[in-house]
């Protein structure tokens, strides 16, 4: 068995080398299929922290009457993180409110007299909610407007915020489907296509396939040297594919950055710099494989 197998890698390493133009064109095609599947994996990272940004910037705001006391309300904030729809509470106190006031108008002298003059400070405490999805502030919302907390919220912006948050929801949910459409047509065809060069690479060898058919060999003998063949160029394919995404990483990575500081594709290359080796080179195996052992099956039927 050792020495048949080792009859098969052989052979699946010749062929690849005397089969020079093929498969370098099988390669090539490859390779581009594999940057389509990274692009596209790549894509989805973007996708997914931009609307995670998008998430972060609207949120709820719960105003207190000005009567209520501090202890009452980090009580409520404690319930509410305790909540599983909530991921953040922010609570902002009267003084503070004022001095982001204040910081606000610095270039408004009358306005800020006016407050100055006051005896007391007309700005409510209140709390900013994050949720974990934009579809869960109506739930939070609900919970707000319970009887037990009319004496203590004066007003909650759900009302305001509910236009954007709604628009949030929809279109965090059309790009997540039209992303997911998208990368199974692409994959697809980036399939189709590799599968047919591959294909055709094996069209050229059908003569000698029938004539080792004829004379008793095995599929799995005749096979294999073509399993081989997709093995390598899968991981060749692999290999230039990632030899085209670092540099271009390096290159939209900085732009992207100053244009949207909460993704850093150089630092995600970073942390997961062998996973995505993994991935491609698995990508490219797979692929290999299965297009050569799709294609060879029609031959094997003498």
């Amino acid at each position: 068995m050792f020495l048949t197998l080792n009859r098969i890698i052989k052979s699946g390493l010749l062929n690849f080398w005397r089969n020079g133009w093929l498969s370098t064109a099988t390669v090539l095609i490859m390779t581009i299929a594999l940057l389509v599947w990274t692009s596209i994996f790549l894509t989805n990272v973007v996708l997914t922290s931009v609307l995670g940004v998008l998430a972060e910037k609207v949120d709820i705001s719960v105003y207190f009457n000005l009567n209520a006391k501090e202890t009452e309300i980090l009580a409520l904030k404690s319930r509410l993180q305790s909540l599983k729809e909530v991921t953040s509470v922010d609570y902002i106190s009267s003084q503070r409110a004022l001095e982001i006031f204040q910081k606000r108008h610095a270039g408004d002298e009358i306005l800020l007299k006016s407050i100055n003059e006051l005896s007391d400070n007309p700005l409510e405490a209140s709390l900013n909610i994050l949720a974990k999805e934009s579809a869960q502030y109506a739930d939070i919302a609900s919970y707000l407007n319970r009887d037990e907390y009319k004496g203590l919220v004066s007003k909650i912006n759900y009302t305001e915020n509910k236009v954007a948050i709604d628009r949030l929801s929809n279109i965090i949910g059309v790009m997540r489907q039209s992303g997911l459409a998208a990368s199974l047509v692409l994959a697809f065809i980036a399939f189709l296509v590799a599968f047919n060069t591959v294909r055709l690479a094996i069209y050229s060898s059908r003569e000698e396939i029938t004539v080792m058919k004829l004379v008793g060999a095995s599929n799995w003998f005749v096979s294999g040297p073509f399993i081989v063949e997709g093995v390598l160029h899968g991981i060749v394919a692999s290999a230039f594919s990632f030899m085209v995404i670092i540099p271009t990483i390096s290159i939209i990575g900085p732009k992207l950055f100053n244009f949207l500081p909460e993704i850093n594709l150089i630092q995600y290359l970073g942390n997961n710099f062998w996973s995505l080796i993994l991935f491609q080179t698995l990508g490219g195996i797979i692929l290999g494989v299965f297009s050569s052992w799709f294609a060879i099956r029609k031959y094997l039927k003498v």
